[in-house]
């Protein structure tokens, strides 16, 4: 197990490179010049030049790139002389706009997103298994039926409709949840999930159709396996069948979407976010790509890019503990 796990970090850092430079390359080969931008439209050549070495485009791409990479394990030193600024590890760059540190940036709206998506994955696992489940149990009735046309239905459903019409239902109709205004959890735990709970249901409605019709297929295949027939031939408790032998091994490929979806999640839910004004990396994002603020807009994919790659890791080691054939 070590020495897998040793072969997988090592991928995983390769991949995190490879992504960077793809990356890094799209966004600084774009005819849009930062340095323009950040200069403003009254700047003369000589500035524009100024600005540009402080920023280091006037350096060949590949160092640029090379000098990104070293920065974000050791930091770096952007410019010279009396306008050099110093980057401490592990430094992203500065945002084109403000003029803060990346890394700040994300790691103040990461608890934000993480609030948001950990909610929401509680909720739309328990929903969904719980649908599917019901529905590969009793496959082929009405309930299989109803279920699976509701799931249908939610799926159906983009998530800004599902977030405007919770909004315009709970809130301006029914006066029933306060418009969310996130609250951080260690000042008021119970303000802090009513003002997330509506966007908890707007991401979970979508999710949990998704995982409700995926369980529901899984539980049947392995429902009708043979050792589903010997555990039932032995007279274990049909609970016992059910959620130790049958729920078990079928959520291998629940397993592998949720590291995915959870993934994405935690480096933001731009939609969602922005609909509900919640100030997280993915309303941090969608305002960097309204600006063209290049460094955020890199960051936040190389984090989004991590989620990914070691919930991806996390769901390997995971099968080990879910699927006990997969030891062998």
């Amino acid at each position: 197990m070590i020495v897998y796990l040793g072969r997988r970090m090592l991928g995983v850092i390769g991949v995190l490179i490879a992504i960077a430079a793809v990356t890094f390359t799209i966004f600084y080969v774009l005819p849009a010049d930062p340095a323009a931008a950040a200069c403003g439209k009254s700047c003369s050549a000589e500035r524009l030049e100024a600005i540009r070495a402080h920023m280091g485009l006037d350096q060949p791409l590949w160092r640029q790139f090379a000098e990104f990479v070293t920065g974000i394990f050791t930091g770096r030193t952007m410019g010279s002389g009396q306008y050099a600024l110093h980057c401490d590890f592990p430094c992203l760059g500065y945002s084109y706009e403000n003029s803060q540190g990346v890394w700040d940036l994300l790691t103040d709206r990461l608890p934000v997103s993480a609030s948001l998506a950990l909610g929401a994955a509680v909720i739309w696992l328990f929903l969904g298994l719980t649908a599917g489940v019901t529905a590969a149990l009793r496959k082929d009735t009405l309930t299989d039926r109803a279920l699976m046309v509701g799931a249908v239905a939610a799926a159906s459903l983009p998530v800004y409709f599902t977030s405007v019409m919770l909004i315009y239902g709970l809130i301006r109709t029914a006066g029933l949840l306060p418009y969310p205004q996130y609250v951080e959890f260690t000042s008021d735990p119970l303000h802090w999930a009513s003002n997330l709970l509506l966007p908890w249901l707007a991401l979970a409605i979508l999710y949990a159709a998704m995982y409700a019709r995926q369980s529901r297929s899984s539980m049947i295949e392995t429902m009708a396996e043979p050792y589903i027939r010997t555990a039932r031939a032995k007279g274990l408790p049909r609970r016992t069948v059910v959620v130790k032998h049958g729920l078990r091994a079928g959520m291998t490929p629940i397993l592998t979407i949720f590291g995915m979806d959870l993934g994405g999640l935690l480096a933001g839910a731009v939609i969602t976010e922005s609909i509900f004004g919640i100030p997280g990396i993915g309303r941090l994002f969608y305002g960097a790509l309204s600006t063209g603020d290049q460094p955020v807009i890199l960051g936040v994919t190389l984090l989004a890019a991590t989620f990914i790659v070691v919930a991806n890791l996390a769901v390997d080691l995971l099968y080990a503990v879910v699927d006990p054939r997969v030891r062998y």
